[in-house]
């Protein structure tokens, strides 16, 4: 009888065990997922639909990846398909990131080592250098000056023992060398901001740098490589890193203000890749587990969490309280931007791998073919390609047979410059052609 009780009370013990089990993995596996609300730190005055400056007094139309500190992608300018193509460069290399636009010219990293500066009414080749580095990020510009990060030199392996990298400030005009940052490799786009200049790197510091003098101001230590760019908001700098964690540092000092983190996960965390995007005094970025995640500019509080994918590796566009997200499973999202309820989503033909482009009320969007060869997780396939929907229902309007990592579209006063996997196009509204 006693062997009985015995067998039963250890079969209890199993099956409660199997249902903690169970239960602990259901835990770890699902998605962490949380409902927004408009009235917990959402600050409508800071819409990000910026009005640009007169034309005469705009000679930095796009000075930096995302357009503005803030990195919301959205161009103030107004621009419409259909197009025609005023100019194309072949860039001989991948481009990853997209150009950025000043003082007349489109200055674009090429991925192995190529810059150009080429002018911006005819793709005509100003000055350029030939680094024999690795590029993984745009220009930033500013006072006459494009500065660009580097990584190690070519063939470009990850993670490679010993690599190094640099900032290196240029003059707009000429490409003189003004000066180098050196250090460990660097993959974000630099942040310029009140004379600073703000970069993550390999050797998982956060620097922050005179931007006259490339002179180090201050370097916070982070958990893991800074891949990430930096955005800006209100003294503060929001920056994210491979261990999963997102920091808000003083831009002045940098100072931690707070830190976040991505769903752990059987005790580890999938990594930052998308830059934060700072909009409604909120921080939105997407993780590599295929989360959106949002949280408090100030408080550093997540105020919602929306599971949409396999992987999210490119930022988002926010614009109009909605926000504009792709996936690498093929979808593209907008999203309520205070409650993270979704608003439409369409078939994006194809993984997502870079930040869509919020232009006159269209989101422009690439579709990468090669993107997550090697993902655990489904990616859909599809050729390189950018589309164009409408913001308010996602309806595709516009499609061009290239495009592939970066941000596909960057815009001045005229025209769109257009990324694709190897060359740069010039594109001109018909409308303004026939005037």
């Amino acid at each position: 009888m006693s062997r009985r009780r015995l067998i039963a009370g250890a079969a209890l013990v199993v099956a409660v065990l199997a249902g903690v089990g169970v239960y602990v993995y259901k835990h770890e596996t699902d998605p962490i997922e949380k409902r927004g609300s408009a009235s917990d730190e959402f600050e409508t005055n800071e819409a990000p639909q910026p009005k640009p400056p007169p034309k005469q007094s705009n000679p930095r139309p796009w000075p930096t990846y995302g357009y503005n500190v803030a990195r919301d992608h959205v161009s103030p300018y107004d621009a419409r398909p259909p197009y025609r193509r005023l100019w194309k460069i072949d860039a001989h290399e991948t481009l990853e990131f997209p150009p950025s636009v000043g003082y007349g010219n489109v200055y674009l990293a090429q991925q192995k080592g190529l810059f150009f500066a080429l002018n911006a009414k005819t793709g005509r080749v100003e000055w350029r250098k030939s680094l024999n580095r690795c590029a993984a990020s745009s220009p930033t510009i500013g006072k006459g000056v494009v500065y660009q990060s580097y990584m190690h030199p070519v063939q470009c392996l990850q993670d490679q023992a010993g690599a190094n990298g640099f900032v290196v400030a240029w003059d707009a005009r000429t490409g003189r060398e003004k000066w180098r940052f050196n250090t460990a490799p660097i993959e974000s786009s630099p942040l310029l901001k009140n004379g600073r200049l703000y970069v993550g790197s390999w050797d998982h510091k956060v620097h922050a740098l005179n931007a006259d003098t490339g002179r180090q101001i201050w370097s916070f230590q982070a958990d893991d490589q800074v891949n990430t760019s930096a955005a800006y908001w209100r003294g503060r700098i929001f920056i994210a890193t491979d261990g999963g964690t997102l920091y808000s540092l003083a831009a002045r000092t940098g100072k931690l203000l707070w830190s976040a983190q991505s769903q752990s996960k059987f005790g580890s965390r999938e990594f930052w890749y998308a830059t934060p995007t700072v909009a409604y005094g909120r921080v939105y970025i997407g993780n590599t587990d295929g989360t959106m995640y949002v949280f408090g500019a100030k408080s550093g509080r997540l105020l919602w969490a929306r599971p949409l994918g396999t992987y999210i590796y490119g930022a988002a566009a926010v614009y109009n309280r909605r926000v504009f997200v792709g996936t690498y499973d093929g979808k593209l999202y907008a999203l309520d931007a205070a409650t993270g309820d979704t608003i439409w989503q369409t078939d994006a033909h194809g993984a997502v791998h870079a930040a869509p482009t919020v232009i006159d009320g269209l989101v422009y969007y690439a579709v990468c073919s090669s993107c997550g060869e090697a993902a655990a997780r489904a990616v859909a396939r599809g050729p390189d390609s950018t589309y164009a929907v409408r913001a308010r229902d996602g309806k595709t309007v516009w499609h061009f047979a290239d495009g592939k990592y970066a941000n596909p579209v960057v815009a001045d006063e005229e025209r769109i410059y257009l990324t694709g996997r190897s060359h740069e196009y010039a594109l001109e509204p018909r409308h303004k052609a026939q005037r």
